[in-house]
């Protein structure tokens, strides 16, 4: 029989596969002697099964019984006791952290009878009410989706009668009153009575778990974070402990780093007097977490002890929740915590300096899309730039928008191409959608530890949260000052300093550039000298070469900045854009050999001066120039304005006439790359001669040109042999070396790859190219058609464009792989599509055995730290999702 229940007595931090995060931590916690309610943990193989039939497995229900009658002896409760009941929490708990999922529901259990039996209980009449009034809150919220706001109309309604300033000054009454009104609201919404049966609400309660793994916001965060369908999510149900029970009680979420800046310490918020969901909630304004120490030393002292016990053990930056019941400390999760791109690097590198974790380790604690953050820029403000408000910097980076008050318009807008920045009172999980199309976001409550912040962190979004001089509408918000900010006004965001703007600031560039333009480490900045550490290693542990895609010496130039180590990629077509594209469109219709001979030696010139420049600026390393290769509607006069122009004017008609006859249906597949070559005579010929001149005049100069020739598009080998032949004649004539191969991007070229090997020094494969006719789509035409459905379908888990598909795309390359060193050892072999700046796609091409990666020279770093991670093979990256 299948164990779907496990105590909290079972298990570690390794079993979320089957525990989820959050059951494997309070596992860990249990077992490591630190104080956790009791409770247990249903498994993510029942949420599985529940998804794929339906219904529950038939044994979960004596399973969940057997669990909660041990769960009932080790409270001392019963779950419905009139007299003293036990209450439980519900908890999701998915392998990632995922702000998707479903809220938690506390206090599971409370009826009509069972209220009185908990005011006894805890000779707290109101705090019974309040803990009540909360159930059907979030039970109507989380479990049956009701629209929240009402429940918080009730509430602010409640506190205007009563004249209270805040939830906590509504008095016994009050909530008895608010519980009744809440009781209306779930029967309007429902057409049935709360229910009154503690175990009823435990098992809607679970299912509502379940089905929440596909609800829209989970799909869409999953999407997102590239987190797989298949997971499932656990249930934790854990014994209420209550921090709703006066001022000596309390719940909080502190971090044993802090989360923005990676600064060691002491970090998180804290509320006095309330339960958890209001912290994350930012509903109320918690109180830094150093300001315990004074309200509740003893907890104070013994949560900093847990917290050091807690980073020793996991060797990371843990997120913590906790509640304080009248002075007892409980523990009620802990997770390695999510952080900003720089904390990532500054606590990775922090760890290995003192000795926590080796560098391997350090490596793998960080990622390229988080070093891709490092590198945007950052408001360059002057003295006279004042802010508009402040707030608490939760999440770094610079955002300028147009301010939107509602997810759903957020998300439009976005759609439209404007900037936007989510401007809400306190986010909450239904502005997810929102949150992923803002460019910033800014509440005027809650904390470093609110939904907005730790989404924001999650995200890499720019985030400042709880600007409480701020009132917000729904559609402006109005400063302290009485400035009035209304939807589609530009404001700006510092996620550094927790400042908003009025307008659009300038930006300079990041400290992380500088960096890799000068290798400059400043004294004082923490976050490049833990970049430096971890590239360093990066660099020296990697086996796999880092070139750059450039067609210019500036752009060269700036990439062997960034550590670029050769030109992976020069396409020749860039260098006849603009008014050299007249000369193009001369040697395609040129009709005898003296008028192309005539543009050719044009073109030479040309082309040799442009050789001389990025030879010159890659000295002494390879440069891989790619022979022409343009789809020839990019050189020629649009058919469809010539037809136009000809109707109502004069023409020329043998220009007309010839656009005519070279008019391709799909100029992708049509007469470019070697085709165009071969069928214009002299076109490959003269840049080849322009490349060897090019050198031969470096060489002369003293210096060290290392070009190598690719031949574009070839599917059959007669053809590169074909161009091979007269380069070689040509190179010799000149005296230079150069290697000769070409690029893998048709798959019949990955299927013959031993036959073609024998013509070519090297494989250069044009992954862009080459998903694209083995998906058999155009990424111009599809990427804003169907793709979107797609995704939403799972059929791709990401865009094939993104991350290179390695199950299908990959196979070819692993082909080509193969038969090419098969038929020819020595091989060189490289990849120059847009993968070679992916990571994970990087760490394929390691793997498959290629020579050296290419991408953009801003993608630089990261491949060069993609390729470390690759080499190293640390499996154990943390969850900081």
């Amino acid at each position: 029989m299948t164990t779907y229940v496990y105590d909290f007595t079972f298990g570690d931090k390794d079993k979320k596969d089957l525990l989820g995060g959050k059951g494997a931590n309070l596992a860990e916690m249990t077992r490591l002697g630190l104080p956790v309610p009791p409770g247990f943990t249903i498994t993510t193989e029942a949420c599985r099964e529940f998804l794929a039939t339906g219904s529950t497995p038939k044994t979960l229900s004596a399973q969940v019984a057997e669990h909660l009658e041990a769960l009932e002896q080790a409270m001392g409760r019963r779950l419905g006791d009139a007299n003293d009941p036990l209450l439980v929490s519900v908890r999701s708990g998915a392998k990632f952290s995922m702000p998707g999922m479903m809220d938690t529901v506390l206090n599971v259990g409370l009826t009509d009878e069972t209220v009185t039996g908990l005011a006894s209980q805890a000779g707290d009449e109101r705090f019974a009410w309040d803990s009540y009034r909360r159930l059907i809150q979030m039970f109507g919220k989380t479990v049956w989706g009701m629209d929240g706001d009402a429940f918080e109309d009730a509430i602010e309604s409640a506190r205007e009668s009563a004249k209270a300033a805040t939830d906590v000054d509504l008095g016994v009454d009050d909530l008895r009153q608010l519980v009744d009104v809440f009781k209306g609201l779930v029967r309007e919404h429902t057409g049935s009575d709360f229910p009154q049966d503690p175990r009823e609400q435990l098992w809607q309660t679970i299912e509502a778990v379940f089905k929440s793994w596909n609800s829209e916001r989970a799909v869409l965060y999953r999407r997102t974070e590239r987190i797989p369908d298949d997971l499932g999510t656990a249930v934790n149900v854990v014994g209420m402990v209550f921090g709703n029970l006066g001022p000596d009680s309390g719940t909080g979420v502190a971090f044993t780093r802090d989360p923005a800046t990676g600064e060691r310490g002491a970090y998180g918020d804290y509320l006095a007097n309330a339960q958890g969901e209001d912290v994350v909630a930012g509903i109320r304004n918690t109180v830094p977490l150093s300001e315990l120490a004074d309200i509740d030393r003893a907890s104070y002292d013994e949560l900093l002890r847990t917290m050091d016990t807690l980073e020793n053990h996991y060797r990371d930056l843990c997120d913590i929740e906790f509640t304080i019941e009248r002075g007892k400390l409980w523990m009620l999760q802990t997770r390695v915590g999510k952080r900003t791109a720089a904390a990532s690097f500054i606590i990775a590198a922090a760890l290995a300096n003192e000795g926590t974790i080796d560098l391997d380790e350090a490596l793998g604690r960080v990622s390229g899309e988080q070093l891709s953050r490092l590198m945007f820029p950052a408001f360059d403000l002057d003295e006279s730039t004042e802010p508009i408000a402040k707030g608490i910097p939760a999440a770094p980076g610079a955002a300028s928008g147009v301010a939107v008050f509602d997810a759903r318009r957020a998300v439009q807008r976005a759609d439209k191409g404007e900037t936007v920045i989510l401007v809400r009172k306190e986010t909450n999980p239904d502005d997810l959608p929102g949150m992923i199309a803002a460019n910033g976001i800014l509440t005027a409550r809650g904390g470093k530890t609110s939904h907005a912040a730790v989404v924001a962190r999650g995200m890499g979004t720019t985030c400042v949260c709880g600007a409480d001089s701020l009132t917000v509408a729904e559609d402006s918000f109005r400063t302290a000052d009485g400035l009035t900010v209304s939807e589609g006004d530009v404001i700006s965001v510092d996620g550094e300093s927790g400042a908003v703007y009025s307008g659009e600031l300038p930006v300079k560039p990041s400290s992380v550039v500088s960096y890799f333009e000068t290798g400059e480490v400043p004294e004082a900045d923490r976050l490049v000298a833990a970049v430096d550490t971890i590239m360093r290693h990066a660099d020296a542990a990697r086996r796999l070469g880092v070139r750059a895609n450039a067609d210019t010496g500036e752009d060269a130039a700036r990439a062997r900045r960034f550590g670029a180590t050769g030109i992976g990629l020069c396409r020749t077509e860039h260098m006849f854009l603009g008014e050299r594209r007249e000369l193009v469109e001369r040697l395609v219709l040129a009709e005898t050999e003296g008028e192309r001979k005539v543009v050719l030696a044009e073109l030479l010139a040309m082309q040799r001066g442009d050789f001389v420049e990025i030879l010159s600026a890659m000295d002494g390393l390879p440069v891989t120039i790619r022979l022409l290769d343009p789809p020839l509607h990019e050189f020629l006069t649009d058919l469809v304005e010539l037809e136009v122009r000809n109707a109502t004017e004069d023409v020329d008609q043998n220009l007309l006439a010839a656009v005519r006859r070279m008019h391709e249906q799909n100029p992708m597949l049509g007469l470019r790359g070697v085709r165009l070559g071969l069928t214009i005579p002299g076109l490959y010929d003269m840049q080849v001669r322009a490349i060897a001149e090019a050198a031969a005049q470096l060489k002369s100069d003293g210096k060290d040109p290392r070009p190598e020739i690719m031949v574009p598009l070839v599917g059959e080998a007669k053809e590169l042999a074909l161009v091979r032949e007269s380069a070689l004649k040509i190179l010799e004539e000149s005296g230079v070396e150069a290697l000769v191969g070409t690029m893998i991007e048709v798959p019949r070229a990955a299927m013959t790859a031993a036959a073609i090997a024998e013509h070519a020094e090297f494989f250069s494969f044009g992954t862009n190219d080459l998903t694209q006719m083995g998906w058999g789509f155009s990424r111009d035409d599809v990427e804003g058609s169907f793709f979107s459905r797609y995704l939403e379908l799972g059929i791709f888990p990401v865009s094939p464009f993104q991350v290179l598909d390695t199950d299908g795309i990959g196979r070819l390359v692993e082909i080509a792989v193969a038969d090419g060193r098969g038929a020819r050892p020595g091989i060189h072999l490289g990849v120059c599509g847009e993968h070679g700046g992916d990571p994970d796609s990087v760490k394929f091409f390691h793997h498959t055995g290629l020579d050296y990666v290419s991408c953009s020279p801003f993608r630089v770093p990261v491949a060069r730290l993609a390729a470390g991670q690759a080499a190293t093979e640390y499996s154990g990256q943390s969850d900081s999702r």
